[in-house]
């Protein structure tokens, strides 16, 4: 019986230490096939390359660098690159958090989010702090594959993963959570360039969040795994009923 075919993808680019290790650990589940972008795409979101080719470069054993997005990669793969569809995709491990909001910005979201679109089960994996403990979000990730891939995943659903920075024997458990919003103080620097012109930075500044001890905020920062099932229908169900009365047409 054939292993389990795992794509592997990520934002961060294909040498990211985050999905070095989670390959590494993904390999004791499946066989591996790792399609990354070649360098960083963090916050391209769920972007497609279509105004450029697209060009694959193997750099080692079940290992392409594209130059595209983490969507492009998993589109690629799975039409494409792969010789049999795969059995799940993994994107990560983030170097850093994917919590709330922010998941919209997110191209390891994005990845997971594509996979699920393209049918098949499909998971982001994330470390709330950079540089730190990928090792552990790497295990847990391992753990969360083989459970998926016995168990199958909701329709039209894929999971979205933070691991708090935290070495094993201090972290709490997991989680099952809805996201939380993202609250920035500052989102906008503006600095000056040589020539006097002005010039921006999108950096939000000290965030916080809200929305309640079920979100993931408050899961990750309790030292619980925060594990959040997302799908793609953003219909506000509660305005059509309210928005039933509206009388636009005709004119």
């Amino acid at each position: 019986m054939a292993k389990p075919l795992i794509l592997l993808t990520n934002d961060d680019g294909v040498f990211a230490k985050g999905l070095q290790a989670l390959r590494k650990a993904l390999e004791e589940v499946g066989e591996v096939v790792v399609i990354a972008p070649e360098g960083e795409r963090n916050a391209v979101g769920h972007a497609l390359t279509l105004h450029k080719p697209l060009r694959v470069r193997e750099i080692g054993d079940q290992c392409f660098a594209v130059n595209g997005t983490p969507t492009d990669c998993v589109m690629l793969g799975v039409y494409k690159l792969l010789q049999r569809r795969p059995d799940l995709v993994l994107s990560g491990v983030n170097d850093g958090p994917n919590l709330g909001d922010d998941v919209t910005y997110s191209g390891t979201v994005a990845g997971a989010m594509e996979g699920m679109l393209l049918g098949v089960p499909s998971v982001a994996v994330s470390l709330a702090e950079t540089g730190s403990y990928f090792k552990v979000a790497a295990e847990f990730s391992a753990y969360l594959a083989r459970y998926v891939l016995r168990n199958g995943m909701p329709d039209s659903t894929f999971l979205n993963v933070n691991v708090p920075p935290l070495p094993w024997e201090e972290i709490k458990g997991v989680r099952v959570t809805r996201l939380g919003r993202r609250i920035y103080r500052t989102a906008i620097v503006e600095k000056t360039d040589p020539r006097s012109k002005p010039y921006y930075w999108i950096a939000g500044q000290h965030p916080t969040w809200a929305g309640g001890e079920e979100t993931d905020f408050a899961a990750v920062e309790s030292g619980f795994i925060s594990v959040s099932p997302l799908h793609l229908d953003l219909t506000n169900y509660a305005a059509l009923a309210q928005m039933a009365g509206w009388k636009l047409w005709p004119l």
